[in-house]
C-alpha cells in the first residue's frame, strides 16, 4: 500500500520578537514628566510664566535676556528637560528667533558703524546690538510658555482656573472643551486625507485639496459644536448656579516656591541690565 505523505508549510520566525508582537500595537509615548513640579498647581505654573516673562517686555537689551535665558535653562535641566525635548517641543521659538533677529538686523534703527547697506536695509552697530536682544528675548520670553505646561492635564488647568481664580465656570468648561477636541481635529484631517487618497483624488492640486478639506472640517467642527452645546446646555453647564466640583484645586508651599524662584529670575534678569548700564525702557 502506497501513500503521500504531505510536508507542513514551514514557518518563518522572526529573530529577537515573540509570535505575538508581531501584531501590537506599538505603546504610546508618555509626556515627560518635570522633577520637583508635580505638586505645583497647573494656575501657578501658568502666573510663574508671566511673572518671568512680563519685566522682560519693558526692556529692550541683550543682558536682561541674556541672563533670564540662562538661568531659565539651568532650572528646566534641573527640573528634567532634556536638550531632544527642548529641541522637540520648542522648534517653531528657535526658528522664529533668528527671524526676529534678522529683521532687526537689516531694518533696526542704524547707530554706530555702519557695516552694509542696500537701499532700506542697514547693518550697523545699533541694528546689531538690537538683533542679538531681539533674538534672546524671544526665546527668553517663549521658551518658559511652553516647557512649564509639558505635563499639566487640561483637566486640572481648568480646575485650578475655576476654583482658584475664580474664573466664570461657563468659559472655563468651554475653554476645555475646545482643548479636548484639539486631538479630535487632527484625527479628522488625518482620517479625511486617507480617505481622499484611498478614491484617488488626494495626490494632486495641493492648494485645492487644502481648501476643500478646511471647508468640510469646518462644517464638520460647527455641527460637532453644536452638538456638544446641546449636550452640556441639558447637563446643566449653563446654570447660574454655583456648580461643585469633582477634584479640588489647592495651592500650598511648593506654589509659592514656584513663584519666589519666577520672581527671583525676573529680578536677576533686570538688575543684571541695571547693574550692566544696558537698561533701555521701551518708551525710551
Amino acid at each position: 500500500m502506497t501513500g503521500r505523505v504531505e510536508r507542513a508549510a514551514p514557518t518563518t520566525t522572526v529573530i529577537g520578537r515573540r509570535p505575538s508582537d508581531a501584531t501590537e500595537a506599538p505603546a504610546a509615548v508618555p509626556p515627560p514628566r518635570l522633577r520637583l513640579l508635580p505638586r505645583v498647581n497647573p494656575v501657578t505654573r501658568l502666573a510663574a510664566a508671566i511673572l518671568v516673562t512680563t519685566p522682560l517686555l519693558f526692556t529692550i537689551d541683550w543682558v536682561s535676556a541674556a541672563v533670564a535665558l540662562t538661568l531659565q535653562l539651568a532650572l528646566f535641566l534641573a527640573a528634567g528637560v532634556r536638550p531632544s525635548t527642548m529641541l522637540r517641543r520648542c522648534w517653531p521659538i528657535l526658528v522664529a528667533a533668528p527671524l526676529a533677529g534678522l529683521s532687526m538686523l537689516l531694518y533696526g534703527r542704524p547707530a554706530g558703524t555702519e557695516y552694509w547697506s542696500f537701499w532700506l536695509a542697514r547693518i550697523t552697530d545699533g541694528s546689531i546690538e538690537l538683533a542679538v536682544a531681539v533674538t534672546l528675548r524671544v526665546l527668553a520670553i517663549g521658551l518658559p510658555a511652553v516647557l512649564l505646561f509639558l505635563d499639566v492635564d487640561p483637566t486640572e488647568l481648568a480646575d485650578g482656573l475655576a476654583q482658584v481664580w475664580r474664573l466664570p465656570a461657563r468659559f472655563v468648561l468651554g475653554a476645555l472643551a475646545g482643548a479636548r477636541l484639539i486631538g479630535l481635529f487632527l484625527d479628522d484631517w488625518r482620517a479625511m486625507a486617507m480617505s481622499r487618497r484611498a478614491r484617488g483624488i488626494g495626490d494632486h492640486g495641493a492648494v485645492r485639496r487644502f481648501a476643500t478639506m478646511a471647508f468640510a472640517l469646518l462644517v464638520l467642527a460647527i455641527r460637532r459644536g453644536s452638538k456638544l452645546a446641546t449636550a452640556m446646555e441639558a447637563r446643566g453647564f449653563g446654570a447660574r448656579t454655583a456648580r461643585s466640583w469633582a477634584r479640588p484645586s489647592t495651592i500650598g508651599a511648593p506654589d509659592a516656591a514656584l513663584l519666589v524662584i519666577a520672581l527671583s529670575v525676573a529680578g536677576c534678569a533686570i538688575g543684571g541690565a541695571i547693574l550692566a548700564g544696558t537698561f533701555h525702557p521701551v518708551w525710551v
